[in-house]
């Protein structure tokens, strides 16, 4: 049986009144691991852009919009939001319309990270129903600095478990003028690491730094055009013992293709999210065994095609950084999110104690 609220009250009233565990669901994009048995709520009702103000680069929204939908708005006054979403569709095989909250849920950021930041460094404010059926607000329409619990950061990347988001801010961005990519041929994972962290540390404003091996290793630069191809003459001399570069003026493909891990689009298998030191990322990704590997953030982001079933995190041992299993098949006793620390699971486990003291958002997701 599922739940769909229309209204913050609806769904307040449904939370308070469960009597076991629940799923949260948006749009459904974006589901990874296994909740179990649950009663779903499903929060796509929650629906709307409730303020726009271009001028001062800040959107309101509730958590039940379409992306695609806040993303045409944005276009159409030369916005956009900062941190690049990724469709995880083709990845996970999702066939509906991802949402603000399951965005925000996931602190789905894409290559723009290693410039503006993640998701939850665009957030400004959120409104949410805790695991008793209380709504809370935090945060508002400009940055701020608080003291207290920072919500807004707490709500990003917590997958449901903390609360149900029913309202999202956020800041915006204009859309740059101009873009290029440079791209290098013929890299090794190590050398192409060493290229991206010097492209990364360099003046010239890079937004985007990947690797495909066998396929190339990438640098986007944006912004106005006569800055755009300044820095790009700039950034190819810097890099010149790396390699000639090629230029590609026209980049939305290329890295759309990157931010979707298209690499992995139709291939089976089991889909690892690993975080690490750039530096160390080429060691990780031959200690792996994976079938295929891709490279984001200038290295500090692996993905990795590994065969169905297979315990990444056992296979590498200890390692200093963290792995997320993103796609898997039915459930078969490895956790979906890295196992935490001894002390930062007490700090999780009390946060939960106090936002979900009854234990039933999405229970043994995280």
């Amino acid at each position: 049986m599922a739940i769909a609220a229309k209204t913050e009250a609806e769904l307040a009233d449904a939370v308070r009144g469960s009597n076991g565990p629940m799923r949260i669901v948006g749009g459904g994009t974006r589901s990874i691991g296994h909740v179990g048995p649950a009663e779903v709520l499903e929060t796509s009702g929650l629906s709307g852009v409730t303020l726009y103000e271009p001028g001062a680069l800040t959107l309101v929204a509730g958590a039940g919009t379409p992306l695609a939908e806040v993303e045409a708005l944005l276009a159409s006054e030369g916005q956009r939001l900062p941190f690049e979403v990724p469709d995880m569709r083709g990845l996970l095989g999702g066939t509906g319309a991802s949402t603000l909250g399951g965005v925000v849920a996931a602190n789905a950021s894409g290559p723009r990270r290693v410039q503006v930041g993640a998701c939850r460094d665009s957030l400004i404010g959120v409104r949410f129903i805790d695991g008793t059926g209380t709504v809370i607000k935090n945060g508002g329409r400009v940055m701020k600095n608080v003291t207290g619990y920072d919500l807004v950061k707490l709500m990003a990347g917590s997958h449901g478990t903390l609360g149900v988001l029913t309202e999202i801010s956020f800041k915006l961005l204009p859309v740059p003028a101009a873009a290029m990519t440079l791209i290098l041929n013929g890299l090794d994972d190590f050398r192409a690491v060493a290229a991206m962290s010097a492209a990364l540390a360099s003046p010239f404003e890079v937004s985007g730094a990947a690797h495909w091996p066998g396929s190339g290793t990438f640098f986007r630069i944006e912004g106005f055009a006569a800055s755009v191809a300044y820095r790009a003459g700039q950034l190819a001399d810097l890099l010149a013992d790396f390699g000639p570069m090629t230029r590609e003026d026209d980049t939305a493909n290329r890295w759309a293709n990157i931010r979707d891990v298209s690499l992995f689009h139709g291939r089976n298998g089991d889909v690892w999210r690993v975080s690490v030191k750039p530096s160390d990322a080429p060691v990780i990704a031959a200690r792996s065994g994976a079938e295929a590997v891709a490279y984001d953030w200038g290295g500090g982001l692996i993905w990795m095609l590994m065969a169905p079933g297979s315990d990444l995190r056992a296979g590498l041992g200890p390692f200093s950084g963290h792995a997320t299993r993103v796609r898997s098949g039915p459930a078969d006793g490895i956790a979906a999110f890295q196992p935490e620390a001894p002390a930062l699971s007490t700090l999780t486990k009390a946060l939960r104690a106090k936002f979900d003291p009854r234990g039933i958002l999405n229970p043994g997701l995280m």
